[in-house]
């Protein structure tokens, strides 16, 4: 049984917002997430803590962590949700005119910290990031147990892009990802859909959506459906443990063969 409770958001100033409370001695519970709010859009509860186990139950239940530095520990389920299917994740011809002039590899679970810590990095015209040191070291030890992977881009011995995310089941919960060349980002998305669609992992859940991730070629679910698809997927069997063996291409030739 949850009992709501009242907490104000930096993001609405003066304005009271009812939600659950979560149990912490119950860390696989989490209220149903089709009853998440519809302002802000997918707010469920709030609360907890972010221990592997509470964190892995949480994206099989489609549903993940997302907070400023000083605000409570917030989770949400939005509708609709932002999807990239990995069977369409290709490189276009913009991207194999970029391949063409640069000599990149790629490496996997390689350098998850240096990743999480570029994406954790202001963006222009941001003032902060909710990649906030708890978060960090949250991702770290799912890490370290084998369930967060990243996907880095090297320009010789430079980072010049990755992205980085949670395994469940069958599903790949993308969570950030950067460039610090033009195309970085892409390039570690598409060999990170490469690799999954070896394993048949379909989903790469991209969580909220906006104009550059429907851009690259993401799609919106309605939540019902999205659900679904998640109860599914999160049950099926995985890839557990780190994938440093796994690269989907040492080197990327010019003719965008990922």
């Amino acid at each position: 049984m949850y009992h709501p409770s009242r907490i104000r958001l930096t993001e609405y100033p003066g304005a009271m917002i009812r939600l659950p409370l979560l149990d912490t001695a119950k860390p696989e519970h989490f209220p149903d997430p089709r009853k998440a709010l519809d302002e802000p859009n997918g707010l469920l509860a709030f609360g907890g803590d972010l221990t592997p186990r509470r964190l892995l139950a949480a994206y099989a239940q489609g549903i993940f962590p997302w907070f400023n530095e000083d605000e409570p520990l917030l989770w949400w389920s939005p509708d609709p949700r932002c999807v990239f299917h990995t069977a369409a994740l290709k490189p276009n011809r913009s991207l194999r005119r970029r391949l063409a002039e640069v000599s990149w590899r790629i490496t996997v679970d390689h350098a998850f910290g240096d990743v999480v810590k570029a994406c954790a990095a202001p963006r222009p015209g941001q003032s902060g990031t909710w990649i906030v040191p708890a978060m960090v070291d949250a991702y770290t030890r799912l890490h370290l147990l084998g369930h967060a992977h990243s996907v880095e881009v090297w320009e010789q011995e430079r980072l010049v892009g990755g992205i980085y995310g949670i395994a469940v089941g069958r599903l790949f919960c993308g969570e950030s990802m950067f460039s610090r060349e033009s195309g970085g980002s892409r390039v570690a998305l598409t060999a990170l859909a490469q690799l999954l669609r070896g394993w048949d992992f379909p989903w790469i859940d991209a969580q909220v959506t906006n104009a550059h991730l429907l851009q690259l070629g993401a799609v919106e679910y309605p939540r019902p459906q999205f659900l679904r698809t998640v109860s599914q997927l999160a049950h099926l069997p995985g890839q557990p443990g780190l994938w440093k063996e796994f690269t989907p291409l040492a080197q990327i030739a010019p003719s965008g063969s990922l």
